[in-house]
């Protein structure tokens, strides 16, 4: 599955997520209560996926991934791009989109938060 079309079926298990288009119908936004989680386009010639992580995750991903760089045009110390390419795989991408998602809920009011983000996802 391409790397777009896997971020967005992750993106189905997730309560409270809706795609957007506040930009166009070139960028694809997702969100949670209003607030974005990750964004999808081919702006740059090729078809990314721009999610939010932990400044110190974001890190390490850079290092250790060639596909992955700092986020396109969002904050490059909250957010990553990953590119098509193949050294990151399908459960790496549904990861870096929970936890973009998980992220995003955390820090939302308790009362709106569709999940606890303490708990979703986790087993045991």
């Amino acid at each position: 599955m391409e790397l777009q079309e896997r971020a967005a079926a992750r993106t189905t298990e997730l309560p409270g997520a809706e795609l957007t288009y506040p930009f166009g119908e070139d960028w694809k936004v997702w969100k949670v209560c209003g607030k974005v989680f990750m964004l999808q386009t081919e702006v740059t010639g090729e078809p990314i996926v721009i999610v939010k992580a932990a400044p110190a995750d974001g890190e390490t991903l850079r290092q250790s991934h060639t596909d992955i760089t700092a986020g396109y045009h969002m904050n490059k110390q909250h957010w990553i791009t990953v590119h098509p390419g193949g050294s990151v795989d399908a459960g790496i991408v549904d990861d870096l989109v929970v936890e973009s998602y998980l992220l995003v809920v955390e820090k939302l009011p308790k009362r709106e938060r569709p999940v606890d983000p303490d708990t979703f996802g986790r087993h045991g």
